[in-house]
């Protein structure tokens, strides 16, 4: 009597589960329809004293909403040797690529620039990637720039479609070289007073390809007057638009307000998921 009276409930019980699942399945694959599938990998590159769990929030995020299933883990190590962790199958799509550098407190951006470049490297040798997009935090921004000041007009390099820019200190940092309303910009976007960082990536205007970079500049203000996210004053990211205003393809700014634009908050952000995946691949 007792498996009689089980048998019904475990049948219902199944069903249930199963339907579940094909639910789920059918709004992954709705959503999936969205956006764009291509074969161009994303870079995602930490900030200072950072990890890859920094890009973790944002690379599941990317996940769940259809977007991908392909994830892999570049490591870079002190000496610049370049390990991957997991591996794409042929038929991937929109693969992300979690950069982790070893040496995550060397402030020396050529460097890290450096790294970079030896991660796209691996990348091509292994998978043949002739473009890449990139979504960088704070010191990972100006890895960006510098490897695009030193490798933006080499062809044989996998080439920079698309790129999104968190909390950029591209003209200084507080409480290093910058303070709270210190930095103004001029009404072309030029800051004011230029630290000698910014100076050298004035370059960028010759180094960038012309019109073929798209750029999403996203910054935070705690909206508690300090016009900042808490280390880097606004205008600090906003001096970006001037550094490349010749060159890029198209230029779009974010402003995230209130606590959840604090500085190391931004990649935690299901705003800036959002603007992330409709910037790269909604169609």
């Amino acid at each position: 009597m007792k498996r009689k009276f089980w048998w019904p409930i475990l049948l219902l019980v199944v069903l249930i589960f199963g339907g579940w699942l094909i639910v789920s399945q059918s709004l992954r694959d709705n959503a999936s329809q969205q956006y764009e599938k291509t074969k161009v990998p994303t870079l995602f590159l930490h900030g200072y004293g950072s990890s890859h769990r920094a890009e973790e929030h944002m690379t599941q995020a990317i996940v769940k909403a259809g977007v991908t299933q392909n994830v892999i883990r570049a490591t870079v190590s002190k000496d610049g040797a370049v390990k991957l962790q997991g591996a794409l199958p042929q038929s991937a799509y929109n693969p992300l690529v979690e950069v982790e550098f070893e040496d995550n407190k060397n402030a020396n951006y050529r460097q890290n620039g450096i790294w970079l470049k030896n991660v796209l490297v691996k990348l091509q040798k292994t998978y043949g990637f002739k473009k890449f997009n990139a979504v960088a935090h704070s010191m990972g921004n100006l890895t960006l720039a510098y490897y695009m000041l030193d490798n933006g007009q080499n062809k044989k390099l996998p080439q920079l479609q698309k790129q999104v820019d968190l909390a950029g200190h591209y003209n200084g940092i507080i409480g290093l070289d910058d303070q709270a309303h210190q930095m103004q910009l001029e009404e072309n976007g030029a800051p004011k007073q230029m630290n000698a960082t910014y100076q050298e990536l004035l370059k960028l205007d010759d180094s960038y390809p012309k019109k073929q970079v798209a750029v999403l500049n996203i910054y935070g203000d705690l909206d508690d007057g300090s016009d900042s996210d808490g280390r880097v004053s606004n205008n600090s990211s906003r001096s970006e638009k001037y550094l490349l205003q010749d060159v890029y393809r198209s230029y779009q700014e974010l402003e995230i307000k209130g606590e959840g634009g604090q500085h190391s908050k931004l990649h935690e952000n299901r705003q800036v998921d959002r603007a992330i995946i409709n910037f790269i691949w909604k169609k």
